[in-house]
């Protein structure tokens, strides 16, 4: 029912930032929370930041808390993860997600195929 498209990733160094967006297709899109999620390298995929489908609450993970911001343009059917001050330790697979959760994997019905972010010096 909801096609996502996750692109902006790519290599860069510590400290510098990174826009990930994700287009999303599917005529019921508004109706769903949008969230982030990453998978790092040998870790278990992992929340990272979640908005609701009317945009007003916005949720974190510790280690995205202040350094990344989520935000959704409703009428482009585009999500955003902007991610500020990345250290190695944010790099992995991110993948943008649409569903009725906010911060629980399970919670979150169709997902993207995801972008890569390599954050090394």
């Amino acid at each position: 029912q909801v096609y996502l498209r996750e692109s902006g990733g790519g290599l860069v160094q510590p400290g510098e930032s990174l826009r990930l967006s994700c287009v999303a297709s599917g005529r019921a899109y508004t109706e769903y929370a949008m969230g982030w999620f990453r998978q790092r390298p040998g870790k278990e995929r992992e929340f990272v930041a979640s908005v609701t489908w009317g945009g007003g609450d916005a949720w974190y993970s510790d280690s995205a808390k202040g350094r990344f911001t989520i935000a959704r343009d409703t009428a482009k059917n585009t999500g955003y993860l902007q991610m500020n001050n990345l250290n190695p330790e944010d790099t992995g697979d991110y993948f943008c997600a649409a569903g009725s959760g906010m911060v629980e994997e399970k919670t979150f019905a169709y997902w993207g195929q995801g972008t890569r972010v390599t954050v090394s010096s």
